[in-house]
């Protein structure tokens, strides 16, 4: 059986009103509550996920990440994905949710980059 355990760790901002949170470990229902309550408290500009550490994502993550996006849109903020595994752009792709999102494969991105 899978390690459902995803831990949750932020790591320095380069400007003031940016967050940047390293997930490590599959974002999936037995998961994803501790993500979901962080990303609904944050009210930075930019919020940088860095998803270098997440194997998989199951339609629970996927759905609090439509939510994550949702809501900064909603307000006028910034949601960036930062070193997306395949699997998981691929979950992402296949449920059609892709769009949504700014990709980049580390951070910071470079000027002008979305």
């Amino acid at each position: 059986m899978r390690d459902e355990n995803l831990s949750i760790e932020e790591l320095p901002a380069i400007g003031a009103d940016q967050r940047i949170l390293r997930l490590t470990g599959p974002l999936v229902l037995n998961s994803f509550f501790a993500f979901q309550t962080l990303i609904r408290e944050d009210q930075t500009a930019t919020l940088v996920l860095d998803f270098t550490g997440v194997p998989y994502i199951d339609s629970a993550g996927i759905g609090a990440m439509v939510g994550a996006y949702v809501s900064r849109q909603k307000t006028g903020r910034t949601l960036f994905l930062v070193g997306v595994q395949p699997r998981v752009r691929t979950a992402l792709q296949v449920t059609k949710v892709e769009q949504f999102f700014h990709f980049s494969d580390s951070w910071p991105l470079k000027a002008g980059a979305s």
